[in-house]
């Protein structure tokens, strides 16, 4: 029930063993990717490893209870101790009983293992390796004592079931390793198959398209369909006393005449193969038409056989083409677009595409900066318009020349200033919505924004005549001055407090050198004569001292 096969007779129970040498498995079981076979050969442990990798394996891995069905199968009743693959690695002197492995490792350099089976046995140290007995009790010996013989494990990618049994053809078999007999269930690639009666001996190996390994020959052509179909992989028959094979609808028969493959294995077609009978059709993909020689593809130019299919320009590529648009344009939704300009213009609200270039906008309620054109201002042309306000920071504002006022009824609004009302001209004014302008009575002419300068009366009569001109006038500036700038309340209070304490310390001063020029008083007040008097007199006054 394990899918395994016993090759070889049964041998007698070994005695002690032959000396080194040569030694041929005396059965083997095979799994579907494992082979085991048992050798009866009394050597040490590192001998017995040498022989198994002689012959392509290595001593036998015990990891599950499978492996252990194998080993009582191969052992059959015989006694004896057989190595296996465990072996206690150096520099570890001792073993570990606690351990599932007892700190022994397989031959395959690791520990894994679903299964063990340990005599009972304490802490022992030293070069220690392991044997399986009738028992299949594990058990640990010095590696350089000799066991009776040895147990080798090969592993493969895959197998070939044994050839179904047929009345008078007995089959032997052998195995890559040297296994030999007629009752394998499974036999790994490179095993042989002898049919004495047929004269006839066939190998397990890859063949054909088939995956995975085949029963097959180098001759080509079927053997006799009473043995496994005769190889044929359709049908077998014999006509005339010769096996033939045949394929079904679809397919024709391999090179080896056994397989059946598909008439486009090996086609040459470049693109697609179509299978119509027995022979194929070679196709080619959209946008390739096929060579004259029947399997390459050539590449149609779709721009050529259809001249409109793009709007402005059509360019063939492998297998397609692409359409593209003339400088000044883009692609945009299958369709060529004029280039806007206005992706990299720098306006700060809106942008307009106009022939050569760009013009900048503003949202309602702010207009264009006459300085800088890309930049937008708060603006309104009347004396009442709603604020700006912003509905995160909850804060707004309003155009140059406005005020704010939160009017509990229409909301936050700007209130044009009357700049009219602050006396910023020095004759007539008009206010305007954010502004002021300026007027000058008849014979005056505005200087700047908001002074006047009366017109001199020869600008009117025409050029002087004589030697000389007219009076000084007030200068007309060339250009217009900047504008006025109304003061600070404090500032005009700090002007008026500085120019009363100028005029103080100017009647302080006089004060003082009015005293310097008169004498001290006496017991009475006496009046100062002038500096250029010959003479001084002392006459008595009533008050006071005159100069």
């Amino acid at each position: 029930g394990l899918g395994l096969g016993l090759g070889g007779e049964p041998e007698p129970a070994p005695g002690p063993g032959p000396g080194p040498g040569p030694a041929a498995p005396s059965g083997a079981q095979c799994l579907e990717h494992d082979c085991f076979g048992i050798f009866w050969a009394a050597r040490p442990f590192a001998e017995a490893s040498a022989e198994c990798e002689r012959g392509g394996g290595h001593l036998m891995t015990v990891r599950s209870t499978v492996a252990e069905d194998a080993i009582a199968l191969l052992l059959q009743n015989r006694s004896g101790r057989l190595w296996l693959g465990l072996r206690l690695p150096l520099p570890l002197a001792c073993t570990e009983p606690a351990q599932r492995l007892r700190g022994f490792q397989w031959v395959t350099g690791d520990r894994r293992t679903d299964y063990s089976n340990w005599a009972p046995s304490e802490r022992r140290c030293g070069e220690r390796c392991v044997t399986v007995s009738r028992e299949l009790r594990w058990e640990e010996r010095r590696c350089e004592e000799p066991a009776d013989g040895f147990l080798c494990e090969y592993n493969y990618a895959g197998s070939c079931p044994r050839l179904p049994p047929a009345e008078g053809l007995p089959v032997t078999y052998a195995t890559p390793f040297g296994a030999r007999g007629g009752d394998f269930l499974a036999l790994p690639p490179g095993s042989s198959a002898v049919v004495p009666a047929l004269g006839l001996e066939l190998r397990c190996d890859e063949e054909g398209e088939s995956e995975g390994l085949r029963w097959g020959r180098a001759a080509p052509g079927a053997w006799p369909c009473r043995l496994a179909n005769g190889g044929c992989e359709g049908a077998c028959g014999e006509e005339g006393g010769r096996p033939r094979c045949s394929c079904p609808d679809g397919k024709v028969l391999a090179p080896d005449g056994r397989g059946c493959s598909s008439p486009c294995a090996g086609a040459p077609c470049q693109h697609h193969c179509v299978v119509a009978d027995a022979t194929f059709l070679c196709m080619c993909e959209s946008g390739y038409r096929l060579a004259a020689d029947g399997s390459s593809c050539e590449d149609d130019d779709d721009c050529a056989v259809l001249p409109r299919l793009c709007e402005q320009v059509c360019v063939n590529t492998e297998g397609g083409f692409e359409c593209r648009c003339h400088r000044g344009y883009e692609m945009l939704e299958g369709r060529c677009r004029p280039v806007s300009r206005c992706y990299e213009a720098p306006c700060e609200q809106r942008c307009e595409d106009v022939p050569g270039g760009y013009r900048c906008g503003c949202f309602p309620g702010y207009a264009v900066d006459p300085r800088v054109p890309t930049r937008c201002l708060l603006h309104c042309n009347r004396s009442q318009c709603p604020a700006q306000c912003d509905p995160h920071s909850l804060s707004c504002e309003c155009p140059e020349g406005f005020l704010l006022d939160d009017d509990a009824d229409s909301g936050q609004v700007c209130v044009d200033i009357d700049e009219c009302d602050m006396n910023f001209c020095q004759h007539n004014c008009t206010n305007r919505p954010g502004s002021y302008e300026c007027h000058c009575h008849a014979g005056y002419q505005l200087l700047d924004q908001n002074h006047c300068v009366k017109i001199p009366e020869d600008d009117r009569e025409g050029e002087y005549s004589g030697d000389f001109g007219p009076g000084p006038q007030t200068p007309i500036p060339s250009r217009t001055p900047p504008k006025a700038e109304h003061l600070h309340p404090g500032v005009l209070v700090g002007i008026a407090v500085g120019a009363l304490s100028a005029a103080l310390a100017l009647l302080a001063l006089g004060y003082h050198l009015a005293k310097k020029r008169c004498r001290p008083p006496a017991t009475m007040d006496y009046k100062c004569s002038g500096p250029h008097e010959k003479e001084m007199g002392l006459q008595p006054v009533a008050s006071g001292c005159a100069a």
